[in-house]
């Protein structure tokens, strides 16, 4: 009877903390396409969420410290910035222009174009060597290549400006994630914890940001009623409120990702994704009212499929490894 009970208590785990994941990723996706219709600072709207995250995996790592007795790393000032600054610019951007398209496209839109991050992380990853070539991996691009151009294809809500901004940030998503993985796996760093990689990233990606939105954003913001031209402090409070907010759902979609890879397995995470961007689309054109043709849809199972073979590859190649060795 053990061995039933021990499944079902591990399954019953896997369940709630791929629904604990889907809190957070869906409910930040849905929440800040919902910021960005009243509130059109999002460079502003990231600086918030990165101080947050900031704030917290310092209050966190706090707490670890005293539970434990033991102090967390922190990197010397040289090593910082040669070994984490990379990794920071990426995230920045990534997360940055991704915000920013919410101001143009649909959720379904952003969904189906940052799907493509997979074909950038395979890009990037085969060429630091972390992925081995492999004939499949064609087939792979295809598919997803494929899906992505139908899904977009006579689309009635299609923006060009916000598809690039997406399939840009697909882009530098590959570059990030990369490097994430390389910067994590660098035992002499001591960033293997999120809880540590998060409080050391933030600064610097708040560095790379704070340009941006000097350039873009600063001069219009500063003359909007939403922050500092308030006439009434209702109004202030509600805008840092909501800003808020966003920042602690940034926070425990990072926190979620850690808990589920760290108690199942990467596999997991990435199988999950695969439903999560089903259960996205479905939720946006049901209560956002993204318009999908047949095709979109089509396109969409096309781009999944591709999604699906590339995990499916991973897990046997992994298998196959641990066989052998």
């Amino acid at each position: 009877m053990a061995c039933p009970l021990q499944f079902v208590c591990r399954t019953t785990r896997t369940v709630g903390l791929v629904l604990f994941y889907y809190v957070f990723s869906i409910g930040i996706t849905f929440y800040n396409k919902w910021l960005m219709k009243g509130f059109h600072f999002p460079i502003f709207m990231t600086l918030v969420h990165l101080a947050v995250i900031f704030g917290l995996s310092a209050l966190t790592r706090s707490i670890l410290q005293l539970w434990t007795g033991k102090p967390r790393v922190v990197l010397k000032w040289a090593v910082y910035f040669r070994k984490v600054a990379p990794t920071a610019m990426a995230t920045a951007l990534d997360i940055g222009l991704s915000n920013w398209s919410f101001l143009f496209i649909t959720i379904s839109l952003y969904t189906m174009t940052k799907s493509s991050a997979v074909l950038f992380i395979l890009f990037f990853s085969l060429i630091f060597k972390l992925e081995e070539p492999n004939p499949f991996l064609i087939l792979v691009v295809l598919l997803i290549s494929t899906g992505l151009f139908m899904f977009t294809f006579h689309s009635t809500q299609f923006n060009m400006e916000g598809f690039v901004m997406v399939l840009l940030a697909a882009f530098i998503g590959g570059i990030r994630w990369t490097l994430t993985q390389l910067l994590m796996q660098k035992a002499e760093l001591g960033l293997q914890n999120p809880i540590d990689a998060m409080y050391h990233l933030q600064p610097l990606m708040f560095l790379g940001l704070f340009p941006l939105f000097l350039y873009n954003e600063a001069l219009n913001l500063s003359m909007s009623e939403k922050l500092f031209r308030v006439t009434e402090l209702r109004p202030l409070l509600y805008s840092l409120f909501t800003l808020t907010v966003g920042g602690l759902l940034a926070f425990g979609l990072g926190f979620s990702e850690f808990l589920l890879v760290s108690k199942t397995s990467s596999l997991t995470l990435s199988i999950s994704g695969i439903f999560k961007e089903v259960c996205t689309l479905l939720l946006a054109a049901s209560l956002m009212g993204d318009e999908l043709s047949m095709l979109n849809w089509l396109g969409f199972a096309v781009c999944l499929c591709g999604i699906s073979l590339h995990v499916g590859l991973k897990t046997y190649y992994s298998k196959s490894k641990s066989c052998f060795f």
